[in-house]
């Protein structure tokens, strides 16, 4: 197996990603793609996102909101020939951190060339074109292993690349409906919802990067690659989960309910006397410590079981709200939590990012920006851990050395002439 070395080192004290050593060449754009080889440069792969030259990758302007330049260009620019950023949309931030830009324009015989250079030493593709575009840019599943037969290609589509509507364009909040989704979020089953992030291509872009992994593993014993598909539809009923054996061996048809579990009580959010909490009871011990905690009678008609409290719901949170009535959330915190029973409020995102237990499983990142300054992001969700030498403790072992998210064709020059180099 051929592995590239990054171009720039880490730190001595900086222990290597998973990935490192690891070339990914991503064609993607907009979300489901970006997300999955962000996720592989959060573990030390090399990734080279491959952007149109006019414009990039049409994320950079899903504004507002917008992030301004601070200045022209960063270190390194003028010399390569690169422009200074522009303004872009912090949704373009959101899923290419990790990333290395070059502008190619893929119907450009002489730019074509340089894609399959870059493909020749690559690990991994990731692509979501509409099945056939790659095809038709004479970029084919056999012309793609005749340039490198141990490449790993990650392709993503809307509805699938065969079947009846397999060409079907794909975008997330059409996924979520056609995938059932929507039927399962919202207030009831007359105001379907959209959940709040694109989780149909943020679903697929997970699903696809996992897939990637296992086929990288698997080219350890074959030596070769293979193509990983998925789609935005296929990640939407890949996390049915219960919801979907309700249907499939049950025969109940769910429906949305609002913010209480279909199949537990008390599982939900419950209003007290400045605003609401979440109590999630999943089992009947948590029931009891419950009813003691707030002199309820576990026992009582209608309440005694969970199939019954399901059953009788209604009366379930009229119970509940009744008890939590004159008291403030973090009274109903405090004594929910004492009695071991989980609990929660709902926050909204600033409150998200300023907890302090948000940061200190390294959810924010700040990274540097030649041309934005100092951009804080989402940070990724893995941490990784060795035995310390001592057999006391852990070391992290977390690629930490993040980079901000691209200018369009920042890094064009330099990987040209890396490829040049040999």
């Amino acid at each position: 197996m051929t592995m590239e070395p990054q171009p720039q080192q880490s730190p001595p004290d900086q222990p290597p990603g998973p990935l490192s050593g690891y070339l990914v060449v991503d064609l993607s754009r907009a979300l489901a793609g970006p997300h999955a080889g962000m996720m592989l440069g959060d573990l030390g792969a090399r990734v080279i996102k491959i952007e149109n030259p006019q414009g990039g990758d049409e994320t950079r302007g899903w504004g507002p909101p917008y992030v301004e330049p601070q200045g022209v260009g960063g270190p390194g620019a003028e010399a390569d020939g690169a422009a200074g950023p522009e303004r872009v949309a912090t949704y373009f931030l959101s899923c290419n951190r990790n990333k290395q830009s070059v502008a190619l324009d893929l119907k450009d015989a002489a730019d074509l060339r340089v894609l399959e250079a870059l493909v020749a030493r690559a690990d991994v593709l990731v692509e979501n074109f509409r099945p056939g575009v790659l095809d038709r840019l004479g970029l084919s599943t056999s012309r793609l292993e005749e340039l490198n037969p141990q490449l790993v290609v990650l392709s993503i589509s809307g509805f699938g690349h065969d079947g009846p509507e397999g060409g079907r364009p794909g975008y997330d909040q059409i996924a979520q409906g056609e995938g059932g989704l929507m039927s399962l979020t919202g207030s009831g089953p007359e105001d379907p919802q959209r959940v709040g992030v694109p989780i149909g291509d943020l679903l697929a872009g997970m699903y696809g990067a996992y897939g990637v992994l296992a086929a990288l593993l698997e080219r350890e014993r074959t030596g070769r690659g293979q193509v990983v598909r998925t789609s935005l539809l296929a990640a939407i009923v890949g996390v049915h989960a219960f919801q979907g054996t309700r249907w499939t061996v049950a025969g109940q048809l769910p429906a949305a309910q609002g913010n209480h579990h279909p199949s537990l009580a008390p599982y939900g959010l419950f209003g007290c006397a400045d605003g609401a909490v979440q109590v999630a009871c999943g089992n009947e011990s948590l029931w009891r410590r419950f009813c003691a905690a707030f002199g309820l009678d576990p026992a009582a008609e209608g309440m005694a079981s969970n199939a019954e409290r399901v059953a009788n719901r209604p009366q379930l949170i009229e119970l509940l709200e009744g008890a939590f009535a004159s008291s403030t959330m973090e009274q109903v915190l405090a004594r929910l939590a004492e009695a071991g029973v989980p609990g929660g409020r709902v926050r909204d995102l600033r409150q998200v990012y300023e907890w302090e237990q948000t940061r200190s499983q390294g959810l924010l990142v700040d990274v540097e920006h030649p041309g934005y300054g100092r951009v804080s992001l989402p940070g990724p969700p893995l941490r990784f851990f060795r035995p310390g030498g001592d057999g006391t403790g852990e070391v992290e072992t977390t690629f930490t050395r993040h980079t901000a998210p691209p200018a369009l064709d920042e890094d064009g020059a330099r990987v040209r002439r890396w490829l040049a180099e040999g």
